[in-house]
């Protein structure tokens, strides 16, 4: 829901201000409608219906993996697409995957989103939405920002929808916040109060490979990223998670594992490897004995590391693979 218009909408009617925070209190627990607000007058909630859109985005469609992992198709006012992510754990967890644009300007040679044309920022409210959408159906108590886009291009939008979600049930503290690299972004959140969590998609230990695979290195190279991640540290005293996609004769031998775990600070940095999900694109992921052998290695020289859980394959809903077929022009 766009809450600056219901503002405008309700001051435009003389309401009190606390309709306001009753409206949004409705929406945070999981409301469906206006109607469901019964502690606000019957006139208002029909005037509000035809004023103030109940969210900022249309569904246009919806999958559930057989894990449980449900991925919805979302349309902008102005025809963007937006995919998010439900993921459901066995240990009670629910899990959210959120954009913070549609399509990305980052051209991620492993990432199906990168390899798509950019749309646009998302709007707080646009973000927050696709959290609402999932919060009608479950409860929710954790958030990554590793949907379309990169967040910290878009900072201010994304810590605006951060600052709602604890209403969700989404603690600050249970919100990851993951970037490419994006060096001025990095420094900016760390200037921020909220203590959410900073992933960085690594997927290389070294610059020339890391260029292949992801070109913003050429802007702003490893050891410029690193520095940037330790003043993040330094600042929020959190663990800094490494996202590291498994690419076959790629990323994966053994002397990458070794200079990953040389160029880490065990103190400051955990390492999560992906197992690569298939695209379009030119890689093949790992197999379960590369990653295995790669995770001992940084296990061996004291990183903290773990292999994450693949939630969603079967509904293209995994680690780059989102919205590709949307932009493309399919609509199921």
């Amino acid at each position: 829901m766009d809450l600056d218009l219901l503002q405008r909408t309700l001051d435009a009617q003389g309401q009190p201000p606390y309709r306001a925070r009753q409206a949004w209190a409705w929406q945070a627990r999981g409301a469906r409608e206006w109607e469901a607000m019964s502690d606000l007058p019957g006139a208002l909630r029909a005037q509000l219906a035809e004023r103030v859109p109940f969210s900022t985005l249309t569904l246009e469609h919806e999958a559930t993996g057989r894990d449980g992992t449900v991925k919805a198709l979302f349309r902008t006012h102005d025809d963007r697409p937006v995919e998010a992510v439900l993921m459901r754990y066995r240990d009670g967890r629910r899990s959210l995957c959120l954009s913070s644009q549609s399509g990305c300007p980052l051209t991620c040679t492993f990432c199906a989103t990168g390899a798509m044309r950019f749309g646009r920022n998302l709007t707080a409210w646009e973000i927050l939405d696709q959290a609402l959408h999932f919060r009608r159906m479950s409860r929710v108590d954790h958030c990554v920002f590793m949907g379309m886009g990169e967040p910290l291009m878009n900072l201010e939008q994304v810590l605006g929808a951060c600052r709602r979600l604890p209403d969700l049930g989404i603690a600050s503290r249970r919100t990851a916040i993951s970037t490419v690299g994006w060096l001025p972004g990095i420094d900016a959140l760390a200037a921020q109060d909220l203590p959410l969590r900073l992933a960085l998609s690594l997927h290389a230990p070294e610059d020339a490979l890391r260029s292949r695979i992801m070109p913003v290195n050429e802007r702003w190279p490893l050891a410029d990223v690193l520095a940037a991640c330790e003043r993040y540290y330094d600042a929020k005293r959190r663990m800094i998670f490494i996202e590291y996609v498994m690419l076959s004769g790629v990323n994966d031998r053994y002397e990458q594992a070794l200079a990953l775990a040389e160029l880490l600070d065990r103190r400051k940095f955990k390492v999560n490897l992906i197992p690569y999900n298939p695209t379009d694109s030119v890689y093949r992921g790992s197999s379960r004995e590369a990653i295995a052998a790669f995770k001992a290695v940084l296990e061996q020289h004291g990183l903290n590391a773990t292999v994450r859980l693949t939630r969603g394959r079967d509904i293209d809903a995994a680690c780059g693979q989102l919205a590709a077929k949307a932009l493309a022009g399919t609509r199921t």
